[in-house]
């Protein structure tokens, strides 16, 4: 071959090298942000251990920096003798939660609405973050209104920032009938037009299995049915819960969270007199595989807010007989604020404002 036909092909030869130089350059910056955003989302908050942090915690007083906590969750005020359950801060196996900052969350969703839907956990989650808020601002206008038995809303006046819930224990539709008493409609959602925010956090578990003295009959279809597993009853209606976020919410403007499942300590062993948390592994709580198979199975992203182990190991952080309700009445499904719902809306702050 002569010289002028390698110099023919110096160019194209110089075109291809820089081709392929210039998809390695990509290639490896898609690694090098890929990699970083798993730094930054990496973490697992679910796992972890609860260590004492004094004098950080507990993050409020209720009874003096938030008077609009409901009684039955202020322990301290209904007479709890013990103090060290304020006190433990939630350490993840492989991070630290950022601390809550409460001026960056309401500068961040100033004109938004955070809307909580489920059962009387997601009560217990709103209050935290309503207080949690509210002791950033002490002296800011709030407004707290009870628009119906079954909506509520904290509104902090200055930023326009709505903190509400929305009392929604099985998410899906239910109804009474004179003879058979409640129905659950496995199938069928229709009060998701109370559903409206920026950010949604729905909760639902504890209604499926703690049913009192009422009977509570299933509906598929037309078919009501008595004898179905409440497990299986369960799957349905997240099921058709998932189905009804993936066909009416837009997750370019709305970020939806499933809060999870908190466990109960109710049972022989259970939370009175219990003042410290327990420590190690938890086999798996009934449900959680449940959830986790519903929503991997969705089109749309919903982050999961694991709080199971966390609350697995918290048998201290029950009101137990103090409530306000007598020494006659236990309570080991609730949570004492201060207390553990304070970890979980810092993990919220984690995943909306620092991942």
């Amino acid at each position: 071959m002569t010289f002028d036909f390698w110099l023919h092909l110096l160019p194209q030869t110089f075109v291809v090298l820089w081709a392929v130089s210039l998809q390695l350059y990509y290639v490896n910056v898609y690694a090098v942000q890929n990699n970083q955003l798993n730094e930054a989302q990496g973490c697992d908050f679910s796992q972890g251990k609860w260590v004492v942090d004094d004098p950080y915690y507990p993050l409020y007083d209720a009874s003096s920096d938030c008077p609009f906590i409901v009684q039955g969750f202020d322990c301290l005020r209904n007479g709890r003798p013990d103090q060290d359950y304020l006190k433990y801060r939630w350490k993840p196996s492989g991070c630290d939660l950022p601390r809550f900052d409460g001026m960056k969350f309401l500068e961040t969703y100033r004109g938004k609405k955070i809307v909580f839907v489920g059962d009387s956990i997601s009560d217990n989650m709103w209050q935290s973050l309503a207080c949690l808020l509210h002791i950033t601002v002490p002296t800011s206008n709030y407004t707290l209104t009870r628009l119906t038995n079954h909506r509520y809303v904290f509104t902090f006046l200055e930023y326009e920032v709505s903190i509400i819930w929305v009392k929604d224990g099985y998410l899906v539709d239910t109804f009474r009938d004179r003879e058979k008493g409640r129905i659950l409609k496995l199938d069928s959602i229709t009060s998701g037009n109370l559903w409206s925010g920026d950010v949604l956090i729905f909760n639902t578990y504890h209604w499926w299995f703690h049913t009192g003295k009422t009977p509570i009959y299933f509906q598929v279809g037309n078919e009501i049915m008595k004898d179905m597993d409440n497990v299986e009853a369960f799957k349905i209606g997240l099921t058709t819960w998932s189905n009804w976020i993936d066909s009416n919410i837009n997750p370019s403007k709305t970020t939806v969270i499933f809060q999870g499942i908190a466990a109960a300590h109710s049972g022989e062993n259970d939370c009175l007199k219990q003042t410290k948390p327990e420590e190690g592994s938890k086999p798996s709580y009934p449900g959680v595989d449940i959830v986790q198979s519903v929503l991997s199975n969705m089109k749309n992203h919903v982050y999961w807010l694991d709080i199971t182990l966390q609350t697995q190991l918290r048998i201290d952080g029950h009101p137990s007989i103090y409530t306000g309700r007598g020494t006659s009445y236990e309570d080991c499904s609730h949570w004492c604020l201060a207390g553990a719902p304070d970890t979980w809306n810092e993990i919220l702050y984690a995943v909306l404002l620092e991942s």
